[in-house]
């Protein structure tokens, strides 16, 4: 039954290390009585390092702060109208590996951006998805205690010029783009809607939707 439901959570606007604090907690609490859970959130501006690019001399790229993240990956950009999606998933209950769930998260916004006839892709090279030679969606994860933190962060309808500062993903020649370039009409809460579908199907799992402000 634990394998079954996944409680999906809705942070609405957040401070990034508001919600990095509750999901390291809930990680380290949780045991093998506790459901999965995926939230969504967006947050602040701010730039978040991963693991393989720490640098801890720099404090703000004009004016954005800039932390350093345990996920995977390098330097990315966060803010609001990007949808972001935590995934506190137990690979070992689930019988999945992160590898799986990568391309299973890869393709299911593949389908949502299909589904407003968006042609989307991955490269082997680099996770993500792109659309038109620049990347839409960002992944960054890190597994403890064999259960997934971190997850994606689709760009819908943001500010995309703090991408401009840095090198995303570590790669100088990444452009990034968004749906709102391509569809001025959808909404975060359409995008919402579409992935618990998705998410359900995907996971073969009952998903239990809550508000979450605590």
């Amino acid at each position: 039954m634990k394998n079954k439901i996944i409680f999906f959570r809705n942070l609405g606007l957040e401070d990034w290390l508001t919600t990095v604090n509750k999901m390291n907690t809930f990680t380290q609490l949780r045991d093998i009585n506790t459901f999965d859970e995926i939230w969504f959130v967006e947050h602040y501006p701010i730039f978040t390092q991963g693991q393989l690019n720490r640098k801890d001399k720099i404090k703000f790229i004009h004016n954005i702060p800039i932390v350093n993240s345990n996920r995977g990956g390098r330097i990315t950009y966060h803010g609001p109208g990007q949808q972001i999606l935590y995934f506190l998933i137990n690979l070992k209950r689930r019988k999945i590996n992160i590898r799986q769930l990568v391309d299973m998260m890869q393709e299911i916004v593949i389908e949502i951006l299909n589904h407003f006839s968006l042609q989307a892709y991955v490269k082997k090279t680099s996770p993500g998805v792109y659309i038109n030679k620049k990347k839409i969606c960002s992944l960054g994860l890190r597994v403890k205690k064999g259960c997934t933190l971190h997850g994606l962060a689709l760009n819908v309808d943001m500010n995309l010029t703090p991408f401009d500062y840095i090198h995303p993903c570590g790669d100088e020649n990444m452009k990034m783009t968004q749906i709102k370039d391509f569809n001025l009409y959808v909404k975060l809460e359409d995008i919402r809607l579409i992935f618990i579908k998705k998410l359900s199907k995907f996971l073969d799992a009952y998903i239990i939707n809550h508000e979450y402000n605590s």
